[in-house]
């Protein structure tokens, strides 16, 4: 049973890892993330060009 309970182990330590792998991403994600208000809105090309006239 020796071997089943560092198996056991080895799979929770992998687990926590990916959690923690998850969270920084989210973490480094959320940073990263732009506010909708922030961003530009694309004009029209037509437009665009009967401005410049």
């Amino acid at each position: 049973m020796q071997g089943d309970e560092s198996a056991n182990k080895g799979e929770q330590s992998e687990a926590a890892e990916r959690e923690a792998a998850k969270q920084r991403l989210l973490a480094q994600a959320e940073a990263e993330r732009v506010p909708v208000n922030d961003t530009t809105r694309a004009v029209p090309d037509r437009r665009w060009r009967r401005d410049q006239r």
